[in-house]
């Protein structure tokens, strides 16, 4: 009797998802195979499913927020073992021979549209397949859905914001408070920043505040964004909506950089001048390395950086994109496999 795995897929763009059966991949060497008790809902997903990026091949199962248990391994796999709790996001698997991948940025691989957990299928199913040097060992400790968050969301945000030095305590406005923004406050607190959240919802402050932001600001308030100017370091940019972007970049002191980690859903324009005067850069950061992750995933549990999630069970995933398309989720949804629906 054929093992099958059971799934969710979008037949066609923009679809809603349905029950979806396939035969597992092939194993290969490297390769491990991840019965799946947890995977979290990221617009990513659902950008994909809308085939945003031009690349999703269909039928589609999304998911790439990923917990569960190792239940087969490859030939030359080192280091996990059947059983073993591991984590998996975004990024699957690597060609591991281009420059980037021998420089260990593998989040840079030239053939990084395939590398994609997702392909073929994603998370959005009772087990996954992919290459067990990207599938993570968890703190004993750390929840599942907790973890499922951080290895999407927590990696996207937490990267850019390791990585600037500037010789002073640092001053980092984050654009945006939801479901990169929520940690991205919470990164930015814990690594001794001074964080201003940045929103265009009025209801957010308490909860800014609360996450470890040291000021709010409203993101239509012309007079303290025109009182900001030359004060900040980074701008870390996590949205997708519409912003006045010159109002915003002049926020920025000399050397001050602008990282957009979300998809804004209009171009981008602004008037160079206080770019090319205060030397300002914009640039953006979607994954990171293998070593950043683990020291990304070391460092939250360390100081606590909690996630705030809504449990939603996997066959609820089409009302879970509603939520999240609609703006209700508060932060993000993790989807909790149904038991019946665990055997692979």
């Amino acid at each position: 009797m054929k093992s099958v795995v059971l799934g969710y897929a979008a037949m066609a763009k923009g679809q809603e998802l349905k029950q979806f059966d396939y035969e597992p991949p092939k194993l290969n060497g490297h390769d491990v195979r991840v019965a799946i008790t947890h995977c979290g809902l990221c617009y990513t997903d659902i950008h994909a499913i809308d085939d945003y990026f031009g690349i999703t091949n269909f039928p589609f199962v999304p998911g790439h927020e990923i917990v569960g248990q190792v239940s087969e391994i490859g030939s030359e796999v080192t280091g996990l073992r059947k059983g073993d709790r591991v984590g998996i996001g975004w990024q699957g698997r690597s060609c591991m021979e281009c420059e980037w991948c021998l420089k260990g940025e593998e989040q840079l691989c030239k053939d990084i549209a395939k590398a994609a957990a997702w392909s073929p299928y994603g998370g959005f199913s009772s087990s996954i397949t992919v290459d067990s040097r990207f599938a993570y060992s968890l703190p004993a400790s750390m929840p599942s859905e907790f973890a499922a968050v951080l290895l999407c969301a927590g990696i996207t945000v937490y990267s850019p914001l390791r990585s600037t030095e500037t010789g002073h305590r640092r001053k980092v406005g984050i654009v945006g408070v939801g479901g990169l923004g929520h940690l991205a406050i919470q990164f930015a607190h814990a690594l001794d920043c001074e964080v201003t959240a940045i929103s265009s919802s009025p209801d957010k402050e308490e909860q800014a505040l609360a996450l470890g932001a040291d000021h709010f600001v409203m993101a239509e308030d012309k007079g303290t964004l025109r009182n900001m100017n030359l004060s900040l370091d980074m701008l870390l940019y996590t949205g997708h909506s519409a912003i006045d972007w010159t109002r915003l970049l002049n926020t920025l002191r000399n050397n001050g950089k602008l990282v957009m980690v979300g998809f804004s859903t209009v171009p981008v324009t602004f008037e160079p001048l206080e770019l090319v005067v205060h030397q300002m850069s914009i640039t953006g950061s979607l994954l990171g390395s293998r070593m950043v992750m683990r020291e990304m995933l070391a460092f939250a549990q360390e100081r606590g950086i909690k996630p705030q999630i809504e449990f939603m069970p996997m066959s609820q995933v089409n009302e879970a994109i509603r939520r999240v398309k609609e703006g209700r989720a508060r932060y993000r949804i993790v989807l909790v496999n149904d038991s019946a629906r665990l055997r692979t």
